[in-house]
């Protein structure tokens, strides 16, 4: 179900995640500064076992209590700074990262707005939602911790091994025996985890999908009762997701078992030589003390080594699958570069336009072809074909959610390749078939087809023409919730309140699917009526079915097979197209005459 499986075999963690920067430059001043106060802090607490060397060789081994006392005025005193330390580290981290997580997702966000029709048609919406949450919340955790204590317990053991030699290098060589296989068992570690955290965020992102689609989808669920098949597909991406995650906890528990159980033999092996150096009066029971208690100093920040891998491959793969997206060409960078020459012909016109879908196989013939149509100033055109000649596609091109393969759309003799996103949607309304609502008022919801300057008359207005004057009886009126895609509305009421979003803004070009389909007769003629009116004023192109849609229209295209086959009048088409008047009379093509179109004589004068 997920998009791009990528293969982290061969990627560098690094260089991939090297393309945070311009989201971490901003903050780098209190993240370097965080770096430099950790470095400090866990530095301090290898004081600790300098001071313990000089208080078993001096005031213990002298019976000095006074000296004992002030050792541990220092130990507690050590500890104290090196709590304030880290709490000052984290203190520098917290806000700044969670701003840098919040421009991350707006810019997400935007990019998204911005991306074309055919890249959500491709991609899940759980994958895009699991990018923007989870993904974040991992980049977000790895700059506040593994990026830091990646430098922190390097310079942590540096130093420590540091010290260990100059206390006793026999001692010293020893403990660093585990050194080899543990930096070979780290590398084999990271490469393998690289590739099992990117499929387990994939899955997630399927997961995610599946729950998201279950939710929006619960009436169809429900109505055929297919609760059992979702629940059992959900349970089978859960348990994937299941065996992944066990994946990655074995092979964190290999590299923990490797980096826990060497250096522990290690350590047990210098306890051992060190106990008979100190016998043998080698060796003072102070550098003894002082050479384990650094020794343990250093288990965690090399225990920790495994858990900061697995977290910054993990981040390495959010940011990987964040730039997927990121990468994606928006729409603004598609415009024509040469535009062709402006033409006369005002209106909305079709030149020459082919059409074909992205991903649509090479060799399977195009969804629209050669489509040649004029409409002309202040005209309403009716387009009608049969169910699948490419109709809602057709118009998706005039507001550019989908891109012309080849041949020109203009309007008003300018390419709309030429034009910007902002100014050619100001120009350009829309309705589609099936309506979209928001989580937000009616009113928010219709005023979004128009400029900022409209207010309460224009809404007013649009509701009177769509015939949505229901909205005014809902709760708290038309500034009633409508709630999730508008579902607690009825289709009729969801395609009224739409296909007033698109009138709102008196537009000058005016592009209707279908808008009508969900009512009833009468509420249909009401539309119809008020929405002549709308008509006389803008450039339109009106998907239709029923001939009631289609004598809103001045003319009628027939589209068949991705062709513009006949334009004319209603009147026109019914005696001379044997085609269009089987789509508008429901009876089979052989049995109409094109003399005769079979339509009654009532409905032919509406």
């Amino acid at each position: 179900m997920s998009t791009t499986r990528a293969t982290a075999e061969n990627r560098s963690a690094v260089r991939v995640l090297a393309r945070l920067w311009p989201y971490v430059r901003p903050v780098r001043a209190r993240l370097f500064a965080a770096a430099a106060v950790a470095v400090v802090a866990s530095c301090t607490g290898l004081v600790f076992p300098l001071v313990l060397k000089w208080m078993v060789d001096g005031p213990v081994a002298d019976r000095d209590t006074a000296g004992v006392w002030l050792g541990a005025l220092y130990l507690l005193l050590l500890g104290i700074a090196e709590a304030g330390l880290f709490g000052l580290r984290r203190w520098l981290v917290a806000r700044p990262l969670s701003h840098v997580e919040a421009g991350m997702r707006a810019d997400l966000y935007r990019h998204l707005q911005r991306l074309p029709v055919s890249f959500h048609d491709r991609w899940p919406s759980g994958q895009l939602l699991s990018r923007g949450t989870t993904d974040l919340m991992l980049l977000r955790m790895f700059l506040a911790f593994p990026l830091t204590f990646l430098l922190v317990n390097a310079v942590t053991i540096l130093v420590g091994v540091v010290i260990m030699l100059l206390q006793d290098w026999t001692l010293g060589l020893v403990i660093l025996g585990p050194a080899v296989p543990v930096v070979v068992t780290c590398v084999v570690f990271e490469r393998r985890y690289a590739h099992v955290a990117r499929l387990a965020q994939d899955q997630v992102g399927d997961l995610t999908t599946v729950v998201e689609e279950s939710v929006l989808g619960i009436r169809i669920i429900k109505g055929f009762g297919r609760h059992r098949s979702q629940a059992r597909a959900f349970r089978e991406l859960s348990r994937t997701l299941r065996g992944t995650e066990l994946r990655k906890a074995r092979l964190l528990a290999t590299i923990w078992g490797v980096i826990v159980t060497l250096p522990e033999l290690a350590l047990g092996a210098t306890l051992v030589l060190g106990t008979v150096q100190v016998a043998d009066g080698d060796l003072s029971a102070g550098t003894l003390v002082a050479f384990l208690s650094t020794a343990l100093a250093l288990r965690w920040p090399v225990e920790s080594i495994g858990f900061l891998l697995a977290m910054s491959q993990e981040a390495a793969t959010a940011t990987e699958r964040y730039f997927e997206v990121m990468d994606e060409a928006p729409e603004d960078s598609r415009v024509v570069t040469e535009p062709g020459p402006a033409e006369r012909d005002g209106g909305l016109r079709f030149r020459d336009v082919v059409f074909r879908y992205p991903d649509a196989p090479a060799d399977s013939p195009p969804t629209l072809d050669h489509i040649d149509l004029h409409i002309r100033p202040g005209e309403s055109m009716a387009l009608v074909g049969a169910t699948g000649t490419g109709k809602t596609t057709l118009t998706a091109l005039v507001p550019r959610l989908h891109e012309v393969t080849s041949g020109r759309i203009t309007l008003d003799g300018e390419d709309i390749r030429a034009m910007s996103r902002e100014e050619l949607r100001a120009k350009v309304a829309v309705a589609f078939e099936e309506p979209t609502l928001f989580s937000a008022s009616v009113g928010e919801n219709v005023l979004m087809g128009a400029e900022g300057g409209a207010g309460r008359p224009e809404l007013e207005h649009a509701l009177a023409v769509a015939q949505a004057d229901f909205a005014h009886a809902l709760p708290q009126g038309t500034d009633t919730q409508v709630g999730e895609q508008g579902l607690s509305l009825s289709g009729g009421q969801r395609q009224r309140l739409a296909l007033a979003r698109a009138v709102v803004g008196s537009p000058r070009f005016l592009v209707l699917d279908d808008p009508l389909s969900a009512l009833d007769v009468h509420t249909e003629a009401a539309v119809e009526a008020a929405l002549r009116q709308v008509l006389a004023d803008t450039t339109a192109l009106i998907v239709a079915h029923r001939p009631s849609t289609v004598l809103l229209a001045d003319r009628v295209a027939l589209l068949s097979e991705g062709r513009i086959t006949a334009v004319g009048t209603h009147q026109d088409l019914l005696r001379t197209n044997a085609e269009y008047a089987h789509l508008m009379s429901g009876v089979p093509e052989h049995s109409v005459n094109p003399e005769h179109s079979g339509i009654p004589e009532q409905e032919d004068a509406r």
